[in-house]
């Protein structure tokens, strides 16, 4: 299971454990009496029975040649619950290792889905607040926007100064500040590296593992380019967006959301929070999902590829969207389905012209809406 610190990867190990039919363990690698109990990881693992659950488990990479042997025993005696905060492209030897007998499951932060559910909400506050303060549970649970804002604060120092360190990743904190920083004014922006370089005063190479270490520990990601057409110039640089959109207004010094709509970066923050939020309502995975853009000026911001099956979004901060030439464009250029145009607000979705529909931000705390508007059930 792997996912941001902080994302909710221990409480929902431990409501797996109890409902577990068999003996459970838990070793916290951060914990200094289960670190010493696994002193001698052969001795203190061979012989348990049951779920044995190790939490922040990038922190001793050793343990996966023995993984692999316990694992491959034919009775399977165990199994084996791995919680990490590094993707194992961080971990070179962790997927050599593991390759063939592991299954991963990404957990996020709270989606619109869960926290709608949660406060049995109606009206735009839940969606407002979730933009504004982010996944993390403490910073939307966290009571008032000063306390979250704190959190928020108090987590990105911790991630730059214990939590890189811990997996080897020796860079100065305040470097990596400013390349994130400066980042998050490149939020849903195409991947310049020349220009941060030159800004940073380092190499390509170099904003280029900044932004490797960013992605491989969930705190930004990429989004791919669609070039299949060879007689259009099309983009095709990835675009990159801070992963968490309450981290994104704590890095540009958003506070409220008065301060937020106020922003540049104000569309930008709603269209990463929206295309993060479709990642995962509809599980996509990677090759499933890119953005398209021309040199003349037509783009698309998510296009969805299942199968022979394209699908696009596009994603607007208002609440009456309008059909664009550029949305004509991408339907027929690149032969989509349905283009959705993802608005701000609440109600049902509704058609705006043959093949375009508009579907307000607060469908997406449910699912209603996929097989009225002949939707694939991803998933199934």
């Amino acid at each position: 299971m792997l996912g941001a610190r902080q994302v909710g990867k221990t409480t929902l190990s431990k409501q797996l454990a109890k409902a577990w039919e068999g003996s459970t363990y838990h070793f916290d690698l951060e914990d200094p009496d289960d670190e010493a109990r696994l002193g001698d990881p052969s001795f203190a693992l061979r012989d348990l029975k049951g779920l044995i659950v190790i939490d922040e488990v990038q922190l001793r990479p050793d343990l996966f040649p023995l993984l692999r042997v316990l694992a491959d025993r034919s009775d399977g005696p165990a199994k084996f619950l791995l919680l990490g905060s590094a993707a194992p492209e961080l971990l070179k030897a962790t997927a050599e290792t593991m390759a063939g007998r592991v299954a991963f499951h990404h957990l996020d932060g709270l989606e619109w889905n869960e926290v709608a559910a949660a406060l049995d909400a109606s009206g735009l506050e839940w969606m407002d607040e979730r933009w504004l303060k982010g996944g993390f549970p403490r910073a939307f649970l966290a009571k008032g926007l000063g306390v979250s804002r704190e959190w928020r604060e108090a987590f990105i120092r911790t991630y730059l100064e214990r939590d890189l360190p811990q997996l080897g990743i020796t860079l100065p904190a305040v470097t990596l500040r400013r390349f994130w920083t400066m980042l998050a004014h490149y939020h849903g922006q195409t991947w310049n590296g020349s220009e941060l370089a030159r800004s940073l005063g380092v190499s390509d190479k170099t904003v280029a593992r900044y932004l490797d270490i960013l992605e491989g520990t969930f705190m930004a990601f990429r989004l791919l380019p669609w070039h299949a057409n060879v007689g259009k110039r099309e983009i095709k640089s990835p675009k990159v967006y801070v992963a968490d959109s309450g981290l994104l207004h704590s890095l540009l010094g958003i506070a409220r959301h008065e301060d937020l709509l106020a922003h540049p970066k104000c569309g930008a923050s709603w269209e990463g929070a929206i295309i993060r939020e479709l990642f995962y309502r509809f599980d996509l995975q990677r090759g499933e999902a890119f953005f398209w853009g021309t040199h003349s000026g037509a783009d698309l911001d998510l296009l969805v590829v299942k199968g022979s099956t394209r699908f696009g979004f596009e994603i607007k901060l208002t609440k009456s969207p309008k059909v664009t030439a550029s949305m004509k464009a991408a339907l027929e250029g690149l032969g989509l389905e349905h283009l959705y145009v993802m608005c701000h607000g609440e109600g049902k979705p509704w058609a705006l012209a043959e093949r375009i529909t508009a579907v307000p931000a607060s469908n997406l705390s449910g699912i209603d809406w996929l097989p009225e508007l002949s939707f694939p059930k991803w998933g199934e």
